[in-house]
């Protein structure tokens, strides 16, 4: 049950986004889960602000995922997403901040897992 939110200062074409969600379905397996239940979303032309400066190639990528993974996954799963906004935006990794979030109970279709 995984959820990929990505918040990027400069614009997201659809066919861009599409490549991303791809990119992510196949790197979601590095926190062992699959991409049947991957939900991904997309804020693009948002405004962030790193260290007081104003950025022009950015992003914020929160990871929520049913139960818990290690922290070397995590790790992976960072070094993945930051390699995906670089080779589809051109957005550096220093200017990427990601975020996990494991989640107890997760509902689904009008039941909890």
């Amino acid at each position: 049950m995984p959820f990929i939110d990505s918040k990027i200062t400069v614009p997201v074409t659809p066919e861009k986004k599409e490549a991303i969600k791809s990119k992510l379905g196949q790197s979601i397996s590095l926190l062992n889960k699959s991409e049947t239940y991957l939900m991904v979303g997309f804020e693009d032309n948002y405004d962030l602000y790193m260290g007081g400066e104003k950025l022009e190639k950015g992003a914020y990528v929160s990871v929520s995922l049913f139960g818990d993974a290690s922290s070397a996954a995590y790790e992976k799963m960072t070094g993945a997403i930051c390699d995906i906004l670089a080779d589809e935006l051109q957005i550096p990794g220093d200017k990427v901040y990601v975020t996990y979030h494991g989640v107890n109970d997760w509902g689904w279709n009008g039941r909890n897992f």
